[in-house]
Order: C-alpha cells, then sequence, then structure tokens
C-alpha cells in the first residue's frame, strides 16, 4: 500500500524530472520552431499564451490583482528577461546549435556573482570566485575561438555575442527582482512578467518588421507543435513543477537544473536535433559547467538567488 512518503517522494522525483528534463529539451523546441516562425514572433507567441494561462489561473484562485508599481516593476524586468534575454536566445538560436545555446546562457550565474558584487555588494570577489569566473570565460572562449584546434566549427560570433548579451540582461532583472516591489506570490509574479514580457515582444516583432511577408499557413506542424511545446511543457507545467519544489526542497537541490539544463540540451541536440557533438562542444561544456558548480556553491554560503521567473529556456 502506498503511504504519503511514498506519493511525496514521487511527486518530488517528477518535479525533479519535469525541470531536468523538460526544460532542457526546449531549447531544441526553440531551434525548431524559428525554422519557420521569426524569433521575436514566437517568443511572443509563447509568452503571451503562457502568461495569460498563469496569470488568469491565479486570478481564479483569489490572488490580489498587482497594484499599478507591481506591474511597472513587471514591465521593467519583462524588459530585460524576456525582449532581450529570450527574444535574443531565440534570435541566436538561427544560428547557434542548441545545446551550445543552453550552455552558453548557463553563464547567468557567473553575471549574476558578478552583479551581487557590483550592484547589490551582496558579494565580495574572493580568489575562489575569481577562478571560477575565469574557468567560465575560458569555457566560452573554446566555443567561439578560431584558433584553439579541438575540431568542429567554433559557433557563430554574433550570435555568441547575443547569448551573453542575454545572460547579463538576465543576470542585471535578477539583482533589480531584489529590489523592485513584486507580488509575493511567485506563480502571480511569474504571470505578469510572462505576460508583459509576451506584449513586448509583440511589439518588438512588429518593430522589427517580421509581421511582414509571414503567413501561418506556411509554418509547418513541427514549428507549432514546438510552439505548443514551449507553451505548455516549458512553462506552465515546467514552471509548476519548479514552484512546487521551492516549497518543498532546498534552494540548493532545485538550483541543481542550472547544471543539469545544458547537458540534457546537448544530448538531445545530438540525438534528435542533429546537432554536432565534438570534443570542442565537450571541453566547454566542462568549464562552463565546472564555474556554474563553483560559483552556485559559493553563493548559497552567503545568500540564494533569488530568480524573477526561471533561468532556463
Amino acid at each position: 500500500m502506498e503511504t504519503r512518503t511514498d506519493r511525496a517522494t514521487w511527486k518530488t522525483l517528477l518535479a525533479f524530472s519535469i525541470i531536468y528534463f523538460v526544460w532542457g529539451s526546449t531549447f531544441l523546441a526553440i531551434r525548431v520552431g524559428v525554422h519557420d516562425v521569426p524569433p521575436f514572433m514566437l517568443a511572443a507567441m509563447r509568452f503571451v499564451i503562457a502568461g495569460l494561462v498563469l496569470y488568469g489561473w491565479m486570478m481564479a484562485r483569489g490572488e490580489r490583482s498587482p497594484s499599478a508599481r507591481e506591474w511597472i516593476s513587471a514591465c521593467v524586468l519583462a524588459i530585460l528577461i524576456f525582449v532581450i534575454d529570450y527574444g535574443l536566445l531565440f534570435w541566436s538560436e538561427q544560428r547557434v546549435p542548441s545545446g551550445i545555446a543552453a550552455v552558453m546562457m548557463a553563464t547567468i550565474p557567473a553575471f549574476m556573482a558578478l552583479s551581487e558584487i557590483i550592484l547589490l555588494r551582496t558579494q565580495k570577489l574572493t580568489l575562489r570566485l575569481s577562478v571560477a569566473l575565469a574557468i567560465g570565460i575560458f569555457g566560452v572562449g573554446v566555443l567561439v575561438s578560431r584558433s584553439l584546434n579541438l575540431g568542429g566549427a567554433p559557433i557563430d560570433e554574433a550570435g555568441a555575442v547575443a547569448l551573453i548579451v542575454a545572460s547579463i540582461s538576465w543576470s542585471v532583472a535578477a539583482a533589480l527582482s531584489r529590489k523592485l516591489p513584486l507580488p509575493t506570490s511567485k506563480a502571480m509574479s511569474a504571470g505578469v512578467q510572462m505576460l508583459a514580457g509576451g506584449i513586448l515582444l509583440a511589439l518588438a516583432s512588429a518593430a522589427l518588421g517580421e509581421f511582414h511577408n509571414f503567413h501561418p499557413g506556411n509554418v509547418s506542424r513541427g514549428a507549432w507543435l514546438a510552439l505548443a511545446y514551449l507553451i505548455i511543457a516549458g512553462s506552465i507545467v515546467g514552471f509548476t513543477a519548479y514552484v512546487w519544489l521551492l516549497h518543498h526542497e532546498s534552494p540548493t537541490k532545485v538550483g541543481t537544473y542550472a547544471y543539469v539544463n545544458p547537458i540534457v540540451a546537448v544530448i538531445v541536440g545530438y540525438f534528435l536535433g542533429g546537432e554536432a557533438l565534438g570534443l570542442r562542444t565537450a571541453v566547454g561544456t566542462a568549464f562552463i559547467l565546472i564555474s556554474v558548480v563553483v560559483i552556485r556553491t559559493t553563493r548559497t554560503k552567503k545568500q540564494a538567488a533569488v530568480l524573477p521567473v526561471e533561468d532556463a529556456a
């Protein structure tokens, strides 16, 4: 007979599996989607729908509607997280393999550490952090360098720069999220940020001319399925599992998805997306993940990161 402890264990394992494997696989879904749909438009579709669902769900449960100040804060974060971070991620995946994009986005903890040192002044630049940051920078260099003879082509420079800017933008948003007034409910906060971000992405898409010559009838079934996967599995189910884990497990354990997602993305990209997996990718990924582990374990000794939504695709 199944006990309450057994049910809790299964729920925990299922929730971890979702944030590990579903979030890790969303990078390939993005690459499939942007093959047929302009990147900012695809991102707008994802987050408008997901934001409406989360916001509507929380309102139906009786949550308080955000105040005007909270909506303004959500819009500020939405620009940094969705327009810049996710917009550039979706754009870069037209140029960069999905697995490599995930690895590059794994540098977010490094930029968050720098944000804590420079902006929040809640962290000091110790020798441990300095070494970890240097290891991460070296890992990025391995992926983009044209001089290192590691086999395989280096990643597109414009795509790499876009991903680094995206990571920096997220780290700034994470720092600001500690100072800006936001709804106390994580789900409501995420819902309004997603909704605001989706609307702003749609405006950015229009400004960039993505609506011109776009015909939904020309979009493949695979791209529509990828969009549905991003909305349902990546945003709604994934975030629900994430919030549930935050209430039942330590932030340190939940934060392990930052190490697992890039590995899952590389493997999924290799087996399902036909992406190359050579020595360059392996070495660059290893150095970046070592940097992430060291930085994450250093930061949790003082203060756990407070993420505005979730640092995954």
